[in-house]
């Protein structure tokens, strides 16, 4: 088996055929879709959002044919009751106070924790899980991947609404998400015991019952022998899904050959990081991100260029070239912000660019 295994989780949006807005009827699709999507589906804070989780699959092939399948079925599920989904890192125009919140129990205490924070945070994302060889790799793995995160980023920007504005970001729902506590890209740490360390001392104060409190872009999962992947918003064509994933998959596997082979890459201030996070999220493709090794920015082209180029021999190994080349595709068409703002820019309606998102969530699979 591939030691660098893939998971894949995906949010999407409930919504009202008539009135195109969301709709708190996760209850529909989980009954709905339980005697075929069984364990793949579950609920999330929002009662308008739906997850649906691959299993553990061995390449991005499986990985493929597991979400088209899983995705079909849930489209057709959500038809049977009368509803859509969609992909979309936001909603164009729904209100957050107009949305149900589960009542779970774990959903009360973060309700609890944090209020408003919590209620506003109707956001949508992709997760991506690859298996990594030990927790102390991991965190090696983590400290030289965090340089691509806003690479990553920019091709899944998908957010460019909330509550019926242009924000004039690509990316909104990381400025949403940024109220939560424990966010954003991770900082660096020595060792896996300076990162157990720091875990345990929120534990011990009561900050934290647990690591999944830590929501960063990319965190070492408390769970599963993983690295978890959370910056990315959620696409729309599942080819998007599957370039993201294909090259998350090619950064753990190149990166964990050069740190076994003691080449480890240079790791930067997260001060830094961030500058090019910014960046991506208001401008997503059309960003110019900044080259600290060069001491100048370059256009986001340029940078995945090099980026596909690092990762080449290890999409050849791993059999995924032609999925981590779509790339060029999302540049070519735009990335999912990019089409909304286009559906917008000529109609000015933003029920029509909700239309478009559910027909792009369903572009290949119905």
């Amino acid at each position: 088996m591939n030691p660098f295994t893939i998971g894949i989780e995906e949010e999407y949006q409930i919504i009202d055929v008539e009135s195109r807005d969301l709709v708190s009827h996760v209850s529909k699709i989980l009954e709905g879709g339980g005697p075929i999507l069984g364990e793949n589906l579950r609920h999330e804070m929002h009662e308008s959002m739906i997850e649906m989780k691959t299993g553990i699959c061995d390449n991005i092939k499986s990985a493929r044919v597991e979400l088209t399948q899983l995705r079909k079925h849930l489209i057709h599920t959500a038809h049977a009751q009368g509803l859509r989904v969609s992909g979309g890192g936001t909603h164009p125009f729904s209100h957050w106070a107009s949305n149900t919140i589960n009542q779970g129990e774990r959903y009360m205490k973060i309700l609890d924790d944090m209020g408003d924070v919590a209620r506003e945070n109707l956001i949508f994302g992709l997760h991506v899980h690859i298996t990594i060889p030990s927790r102390e790799e991991g965190i090696r793995i983590q400290n030289s991947l965090r340089h691509f995160l806003p690479y990553i980023y920019a091709l899944s920007t998908n957010s460019p609404f909330w509550i019926g504005r242009y924000t004039g970001f690509k990316s909104y729902r990381q400025e949403v998400f940024a109220k939560f506590p424990r966010t954003g890209i991770p900082s660096y740490f020595s060792s896996l015991a300076e990162f157990d360390k720091y875990v345990n001392f929120l534990i011990e104060v009561g900050a934290i019952d647990n690591a999944t409190k830590i929501w960063w872009d990319m965190r070492l999962h408390p769970f599963y022998p993983t690295l978890e992947f959370r910056i990315c918003d959620m696409p729309l064509r599942i080819e998007e899904t599957i370039c993201i994933a294909a090259i998350i998959q090619c950064l753990v596997a190149k990166i964990t050959f050069l740190n076994q082979h003691h080449q480890e890459l240079k790791s930067y201030r997260k001060l830094l990081l961030n500058e090019n996070k910014w960046r991506a999220s208001k401008s997503g493709i059309e960003a110019e991100l900044i080259d600290f090794e060069k001491k100048r920015t370059l256009p986001f082209t340029d940078l995945l260029a090099q980026l596909l180029e690092f990762i080449n021999e290890t999409a050849i190994e791993l059999d995924c070239k032609e999925e981590i080349e779509y790339a060029w595709e999302i540049i070519k068409n735009g990335t999912g912000a990019d089409r909304q703002l286009r559906i917008y820019n000529e109609t000015g309606d933003l029920k029509k660019v909700v239309d478009y998102m559910i027909s792009e969530t369903e572009y290949g699979i119905i």
